[in-house]
């Protein structure tokens, strides 16, 4: 049992592995780096997160649907700059036993290939479009630079949709779609953020422009939460995806592709957990409320029947709640939980009962007596309000975490000492983000909208962007 965690979050990557492991979020004793074991309580959060982005989906005309893990090599080939992006991370199927396979065999590392060829088979009039299906499943990349857990690993959970269209005008439509269901998700995850067209060299291969969605973390990187791409009709004329339009004239489709990976649960342990662990968002804790009953010889049945009450009261309401009836001493008890991040607390104890009262903590510290009555209203409110309060926090540090930089002195002398992103111009040259990145060791992550400033590398009139360091 985990008796209290005392770990300084200042060192985040001590601290975040800690909770990691002190939490039973992940278990990375696996002998393959970069594949961690999600344990019981860990996968739990995780598919939460999941099942409400997958019903945003589906209640937005998103087919659910599952594809195959493995790739022909020839049918990865046919579009050469996205296989391009991916070819030092692709991991290949290339035996069956001790025979050497007639043809290698792509382990997806994303599912445009493995989809597409469908989508040429599937799509023939306007009638079919627009064409939206998603899956929730794990691709694998033989990453080159350090795995990181829940950040940067080989195999990747992940949600990703494809959607197909008529015209350019729905594919743009589209993409600010996706933008606004993440938009959404990671406001239930109480998670701010950036959306960051990103420059052209580093677009999704094949794709005609791509946004990120980038999030702080407390050690001042930032990490990519998820990504929405335009691809135009690169693919579409690729893999012949084409219909019948109106006037029966033969046109290409028109593509769009977005996705959140397992960072999803990263960010939401990064920017909300403390010195003693995790914090939940309400939305997807496993249990959102745990009553402790304060147990004594004489009183402990009268003290659980009064407990098993409240639960089933709060279960009618729709509260995901659980009883910890343990021998043990309740101090021990709110250690833990405390350290799995569950957002409120209820304790009944013998005193509490005979004074018809109950005592309502929550994870970020508040605490106070209630009328037993009043447990479920009260209870509904701390939800709201831990939900309200993280994302107030962390909005407000991501604003302590964004500055201005007029000259590469500045920029570098921010990057070093705050972290976070720093405004500034850029021509829009890769000569001149090479040299930032070099000057600087930050990279330049992309416009949020078009705003004119000069370029802090040249001189020459650009745009405003945010320039951060990454993971």
């Amino acid at each position: 049992m985990v008796l209290g965690m005392k770990f300084d979050k200042n060192n985040f990557s001590e601290w975040f592995g800690k909770v990691l492991e002190e939490a039973d979020v992940i278990d990375l004793r696996y002998p393959v780096k970069g594949m961690p074991i999600y344990k019981a309580w860990g996968f739990s959060i995780l598919r939460n997160c999941f099942k409400m982005l997958e019903g945003e989906l589906n209640a937005s005309s998103h087919q659910e649907m599952l594809f195959p893990l493995l790739i022909p090599e020839d049918q990865f080939a046919r579009e050469g700059e996205h296989i391009k992006g991916f070819e030092a991370e692709v991991l290949w199927a290339t035996h069956s036993g001790l025979e050497k396979m007639d043809r290698k065999l792509a382990v997806r590392p994303t599912s445009e290939t493995v989809m597409y060829p469908m989508f040429a088979l599937w799509v023939r009039t306007h009638a079919d479009l627009p064409l939206r299906v998603h899956q929730t499943c794990c691709v694998y990349r033989q990453d080159t630079k350090m795995t990181r857990p829940l950040i940067r690993g080989r195999e990747i959970y992940w949600n990703e949709a494809h959607c197909a269209h008529a015209t350019a005008e729905d594919a743009e439509s589209q993409v600010k779609k996706a933008l606004e269901i993440y938009g959404d998700f990671y406001k239930k995850l109480c998670v701010p953020f950036k959306a960051l067209k990103r420059p052209d060299f580093d677009k999704f291969p094949g794709a005609e422009y791509s946004i990120a969605l980038d999030v702080v973390m407390p050690d001042g990187r930032v990490l990519q939460a998820a990504t929405a791409h335009n691809l135009g009709q690169n693919f579409s004329k690729v893999y012949g995806i084409t219909f019948d339009d109106e006037k029966g004239a033969k046109q290409h489709a028109f593509q769009t592709t977005y996705g959140v990976s397992m960072r999803c649960l990263a960010v939401v342990v990064a920017l909300h957990g403390d010195d003693k662990g995790l914090v939940l968002p309400p939305a997807i804790a496993p249990v959102q409320v745990i009553i402790i009953p304060i147990l004594s010889k004489d009183e402990k049945q009268p003290v659980l029947e009064k407990c098993r009450q409240i639960k089933k009261q709060l279960i009618a309401e729709g509260v995901r709640v659980d009883i910890d009836e343990r021998e043990t001493r309740p101090g021990d008890k709110y250690y833990y939980w405390e350290a799995r991040g569950v957002p409120v607390r209820i304790e009944l104890g013998p005193r509490d009962l005979q004074n018809g009262q109950a005592v309502i903590a929550t994870r970020l510290g508040e605490k106070k007596q209630v009328k037993q009555e009043q447990v479920v209203e009260e209870t509904r409110k701390a939800l709201a309000q831990t939900e309200k309060k993280l994302f107030e926090n962390a909005s407000e540090k991501l604003g302590q975490q964004t500055s201005k930089a007029t000259t590469l002195e500045q920029l570098k002398q921010t990057i070093e000492e705050k972290g976070g992103f720093a405004k500034a111009g850029w021509c829009g040259s890769q000569e001149c983000a090479e040299t930032i990145e070099k000057q600087t060791t930050a990279e330049i992550r992309g416009k949020e909208k078009e705003e004119k400033a000069k370029c802090i590398a040249c001189g020459k009139q650009g745009s405003t962007v945010y320039i951060a360091k990454a993971y």
